[in-house]
């Protein structure tokens, strides 16, 4: 049988999206006045300097520009002023960076934590790894790459209750008997973003993930001439014909915004 349990189950990271909800600039900067000092406490880098190579010890500001809902209504993204982002291999520096966080924030605005972690990949053997992986675009300085799209989603029961195997199938294009693409698959639907959209996915800690939580966090970052190449893929993966893994898929929001360098920038 082709049970969970041949699936690769190593944490190498945890991470966390901190979302914001509405409060006054001036009250949130000078209560969140000491999260950068925070950050640096716990030996975490600036992703916007995107210092090479690149690390799992680091965190990013994130400000709104717009967000779009979609199949589970969640407030806490769609209406988040802003988005902080945390990672780390050691867990407890995360939950330490969330909670305190939370404090400083609590007076004014509300903050809803979204938290995952990164496993080995399942699904990729060498020859997926070099075409998917050994091409893909990585973290760049945020004035070359300044926007964000948080993408959380999770699958449905149906999904969850196929083997690992069958799952599989769904990330690779289908041919019928006389070698005719059927559909492309997930991840030839994804192609044209390789090169341009850095993509990070935290998976719940288990999945399926418990009821009111997701079961992936999916963030990407991109240059200003390569939005219109994020919204296609995304288009592409949405269209079942092409890739019938999204007939298993319910999104949250799409939530875009600008990477800063700063917490005053973030708060103004």
């Amino acid at each position: 049988m082709a049970n969970d349990e041949f699936l690769a189950s190593e944490i190498l990271g945890h991470g966390a999206y901190l979302c914001l909800g509405a409060a006054e600039g001036g009250a949130l900067r000078r209560a969140g006045a000491g999260i950068t000092g925070l950050a640096e406490q716990l030996e975490l880098l600036n992703e916007f300097a995107a210092a090479a190579p690149a690390t799992r010890e680091s965190y990013a500001f994130i400000r709104r520009r717009s967000a779009t809902a979609a199949d589970i209504a969640d407030d806490d993204v769609l209406e988040a002023r802003g988005l902080i982002h945390v990672c780390s291999k050691r867990p407890e520096a995360v939950t330490r960076f969330c909670d305190e966080v939370g404090r400083l924030l609590a007076p004014t605005a509300r903050v809803k934590v979204l938290r995952g972690v990164i496993r080995p990949r399942n699904y990729t053997g060498a020859a997926m790894n070099n075409w998917a992986y050994g091409r893909q675009v990585v973290q760049q300085p945020g004035a070359a790459m300044p926007n964000a799209f948080f993408v959380p989603l999770s699958k449905t029961a149906d999904w969850w209750r196929k083997d690992w195997m069958e799952r599989h199938t769904y990330f690779l294009p289908r041919y019928d008997d006389a070698g005719k693409m059927l559909n492309e698959g997930h991840a030839l639907a994804t192609e044209a973003g390789i090169a341009c959209l850095l993509r990070r996915t935290y998976k719940s800690l288990d999945q399926p993930a418990p009821p009111g939580q997701y079961d992936f966090l999916t963030y990407f970052e991109c240059a200003d001439d390569a939005i219109p190449t994020f919204h296609q893929v995304c288009a592409a993966l949405r269209d079942v014909a092409r890739n019938p893994e999204w007939r298993f898929v319910r999104e949250g929001p799409t939530w875009q915004g600008r990477r800063v360098a700063t917490w005053g920038e973030f708060a103004a």
